[in-house]
C-alpha cells in the first residue's frame, strides 16, 4: 500500500492491501470495494458536506470513500461488520490521513443502537446491497439528527426509494423512506469501478430529513398498514387490508373514513395517505417495525 498521505485508493493498493488482509469479497457481506478516486470524489462532492460535518459511513470496506470523507475535512465515524476490516481501516486512515478525525465501530449496523462523538447530521455510504434498505430505514430511525443521505445502492434500489405514487417501481421502501425524508435519484455509478465488478447497476440516492405526516398513528401503525397494503400488489385496499382490520366490510369502512377509495391499490397512495388509514385501527393494531 502507498504511504502517500492525502492519497486515495487506486486498483492496485485495493489488491495489495486485500491479498495481505486475506480478504476475498463476499456475497454474503455484499462486499464491492471502489477502487477510482474520480468516482469516490464525485460521490463525496454530490454529499455536500460541510468542513468538520460529523459523517456516518458504513460499511467502510478498505476505505476508498472513507478517506474521500476525510479529505473533504469530514469527521468521520465508520460502522464495519467484518472485523479483520475494522481493525485495518484506522491504520489506513493513520497512513493517508494523519490528521484527520475518524472512528471506527466494529459492529453489525442493524445492531448499532449508539454512536461515539458529535450526533451525525450526515450518513454516506456505499451500503452492501444484500441490506441496504433496513440498514437505510434502521439508521435514520434510530438517529434523528441525520439531516442528509447519499448512499450507493443496486440501481433498482435507487429507483424504488425515489419512486413516488404510481410509478412502477413504487412500494414498501418508496413509503417508508418518505415517511422519515424526501429521496431523489442522483448519480449513476458504473460496475467498472468496483472490485470485484458486481453483475448490476449502481447509482446514488438522496434523502433530505423531513418531517413525518401528522398523524395521531404510530410510526409502527402506518408501516403495518403498509406491508400488509404491498403484500399481495393486485389487491385492491379493502382486500389486502381485510386481515388487518378484521373482515373487508370493516376494512373498506376504514378506508372511506380515511379519504380512500378502498378500490385503489396501495402503488397509489402515498405516506399521508398510509397515515390517515392507520389512524383507523384498533387500538391493539400495528405493531410490524422497520
Amino acid at each position: 500500500m502507498t504511504n502517500t498521505p492525502g492519497a486515495l485508493l487506486g486498483p492496485a493498493e485495493i489488491r495489495e492491501l486485500a491479498g495481505r488482509l486475506g480478504v476475498r469479497p463476499t456475497k454474503q457481506l455484499g462486499q464491492n470495494f471502489v477502487h477510482d478516486g474520480g468516482t469516490v470524489r464525485k460521490i463525496v462532492r454530490a454529499a455536500g458536506l460541510r468542513p468538520g460535518e460529523r459523517v456516518v459511513e458504513i460499511g467502510p470496506g478498505l476505505g476508498s470513500l472513507t478517506l474521500g470523507l476525510l479529505e473533504a475535512g469530514a469527521s468521520v465515524v465508520a460502522v464495519e461488520i467484518d472485523p479483520v476490516l475494522a481493525g485495518q481501516i484506522a491504520e489506513t486512515v493513520r497512513v493517508h490521513a494523519p490528521e484527520a478525525d475518524f472512528e471506527v465501530v466494529p459492529a453489525d449496523a442493524l445492531e448499532v443502537t449508539a454512536l461515539p462523538g458529535e450526533p451525525p447530521t450526515a450518513l454516506v455510504a456505499n451500503l452492501p446491497y444484500n441490506v441496504a434498505v433496513p440498514v437505510l430505514l434502521t439508521f435514520l430511525q434510530r438517529f434523528p439528527t441525520l439531516e442528509r443521505v447519499l448512499v450507493m445502492v443496486q440501481a433498482e434500489v435507487a429507483d424504488r426509494l425515489a419512486a413516488g405514487p404510481g410509478s412502477r417501481t413504487y412500494g414498501v421502501p418508496s413509503v417508508k423512506a418518505a415517511w422519515y425524508a424526501e429521496a431523489r435519484r442522483s448519480l449513476n455509478v458504473s460496475r467498472h469501478v468496483f472490485w470485484p465488478e458486481p453483475n448490476v447497476d449502481s447509482a446514488l440516492v438522496a434523502l433530505e430529513r423531513r418531517e413525518p405526516p401528522a398523524t395521531t398513528a404510530t410510526r409502527e401503525q402506518v408501516f403495518a398498514v403498509v406491508d400488509a397494503a404491498f403484500a399481495q400488489r393486485r389487491k385492491t385496499l379493502r382486500a389486502a387490508l381485510s386481515g388487518t382490520f378484521g373482515s373487508g366490510a370493516a376494512a373498506e369502512e376504514a378506508l372511506r373514513a380515511a379519504g380512500v377509495d378502498p378500490g385503489l391499490r396501495g402503488e397509489r397512495l402515498d405516506v399521508a395517505d398510509f397515515a390517515r388509514i392507520a389512524e383507523q385501527l384498533p387500538v391493539t393494531a400495528g405493531t410490524v417495525d422497520a
